[in-house]
């Protein structure tokens, strides 16, 4: 599979009550299929995040934004473009960040989480002058070398901002 140049098309969760900024690299090809974050029908984020939050997996796109919002979570992608290899964060190159300061500027968040090693890595070069990012395990389907009771444990740190 050859790489293709991609662009992050729909708009970051959050308002002014936003706390917690949860940011991964781009999204994959499911996600920008149906225009939301962590879309893959496999990617265990969703799952995981609920579980932290002591509530059910909301069904659509609307409820998953309106619980964010509700618990004062942000999400976006580091990236606003890059050139990517279906979903692999590896083969990420010639990447352009997203302007995640409107974020930081317009929110009182008082900490960022990256989900996954290139996320932290990109975020890391990117925004280095912004809130120290504290890296969580990726939830994505290729990632299976952390089992979910270990990753729900690393997720729960996010409580403590809420």
């Amino acid at each position: 599979m050859n790489s293709e140049r991609v662009s992050h098309e729909f708009p970051p969760v959050y308002d002014k009550n936003s706390r917690v900024l949860i940011l991964g690299t781009m999204p994959s090809p499911k996600s920008r299929e149906q225009g939301f974050y962590y879309m893959h029908p496999q990617n265990r984020f969703w799952k995981i995040l609920c579980a932290v939050l002591g509530t059910e997996i909301p069904r659509d796109i609307e409820g998953r934004r309106a619980l964010c919002l509700s618990r004062g979570i942000a999400l976006w992608d580091v990236l606003a473009s890059c050139e990517i290899n279906g979903a692999s964060d590896s083969s990420i190159r010639n990447a352009v960040p997203n302007n995640l300061r409107k974020i930081l500027a317009e929110c009182e968040i008082c900490a960022v989480f990256t989900t996954g090693k290139k996320a932290h890595e990109l975020y890391s070069r990117f925004f280095a002058d912004c809130i120290p990012d504290t890296c969580l395990p990726s939830t994505s389907p290729a990632n299976r070398t952390i089992a979910e009771p270990e990753m729900l444990e690393q997720y729960r740190q996010i409580l403590a901002y809420l």
